[in-house]
């Protein structure tokens, strides 16, 4: 049986460190505030022109081509994952084709947010096991800082998120004993408006009861973006963070277990639990709830925030670069997020 094993990985973040107590110059807010809800210290913002999605993703792939012993000319197919890319079209896989100067390859972008990474994992562990492809580089990358609200009325948002990128290369592996061993992919869109930035967007209010006909060509223009979605500062985005919890404590154990089980093993078994670094209460609450101890668990939200679908790529790398992980450890990797999109990945390292 073919297996995909991650052959290098690599990851990047900004130089610009911004702790809580920095974010008291825009917000009323503090450290100790910020710290009891969300187990975050500080996080990196890139620079706000010098740097973009795309940049950090590329300094992330660089890294892990070279760790995997291969070129940018050796890789056959790019997968990035984001939320924040450059542009609202095209995406960010292209840009990094160009940027490294590869082949014509195929690029694909993943829309999934916290659960990106795994689910662009998910794909190119089905290329690489169907032998399509032998060199797949998945990139997890996202800027936030440019596109939140620094203002009291969105701190609840605003003090959670941070920069940065982590990105492997997946390549067939000998080792039938080695490499992911299965990936679990969920989603339920029953509150997908619980997390979500609405604008831009092209939903043109649509549960108005109102049809085109009944507005004029620049009301319509404005169904996109307009001065009153700014002023209302409707281009920001939205959480309930008490329901996100309430949902993620109890999907995040589960698409775990699912992993496990489907591959007969106990929480016990495992050298490391990488989830998606969402919040510390969540991280801590699994880990009470498998039964797992505090070095089977990694995080690194307090130093960066959470980086959505750069966030596992990110702490695996930091997990592996620490010795923390090593050949032939189990690992899982889990995500939860907007959508609600759910998924976990275990692997033998």
């Amino acid at each position: 049986m073919v297996r995909s094993v991650i052959a290098g990985i690599g990851m990047y973040v900004p130089k610009n460190v911004f702790t809580n107590n920095d974010l008291t110059r825009f917000m009323d807010t503090s450290d100790e505030w910020i710290q009891e809800r969300t187990g975050i210290k500080e996080r990196r913002y890139a620079d706000r022109t010098g740097e973009t999605t795309t940049t950090m993703g590329v300094e992330a792939a660089a890294m892990a081509i070279e760790r995997a012993g291969v070129t940018p000319q050796d890789i056959d197919f790019i997968i990035f994952a984001t939320l924040s890319p450059d542009y609202y079209f095209p995406g960010c896989g292209v840009l990094v084709q160009r940027a490294m100067k590869m082949k014509e390859i195929g690029a694909l972008d993943v829309r999934n947010q916290c659960s990106g990474f795994i689910y662009a994992i998910s794909v190119a562990d089905q290329f690489i096991r169907s032998g399509m492809y032998k060199n797949i580089l998945v990139i997890g990358s996202e800027k936030h800082s440019f596109g939140l609200d620094f203002s009291t009325r969105g701190r609840n948002v605003s003090v959670i998120f941070g920069d940065g990128a982590g990105a492997v290369v997946l390549q067939p592996g000998a080792d039938a004993n080695r490499g992911i061993l299965s990936t679990h992919l969920h989603s339920d869109g029953e509150s997908a408006e619980l997390l979500a930035m609405y604008n831009p967007g092209t939903h043109a209010n649509h549960w108005m009861e109102q049809s085109l006909a009944d507005f004029s060509e620049a009301e319509i223009g404005e169904m996109f973006m307009s001065h009153a979605m700014v002023d209302k500062a409707q281009n920001f985005p939205f959480m309930d963070g008490p329901s996100v919890f309430k949902k993620a404590v109890v999907k995040f154990p589960e698409v775990i277990l699912e992993a496990l089980n489907k591959n007969g093993y106990q929480p016990s078994d495992l050298r490391m639990l990488v989830p998606h670094q969402a919040n510390l209460r969540i991280a801590q609450f699994v880990q009470q709830k498998l039964g797992l101890r505090e070095d089977q668990v990694y995080n690194n939200i307090q130093r960066y925030g959470n980086t959505t679908a750069a966030s596992v790529p990110l702490a695996l790398c930091e997990a592996w670069q620490e010795g923390k992980i090593k050949e032939g450890d189990l690992v899982c990797l889990a995500a939860f997020g907007s959508g609600f999109t759910w998924a976990s990945a275990l692997l033998r390292w």
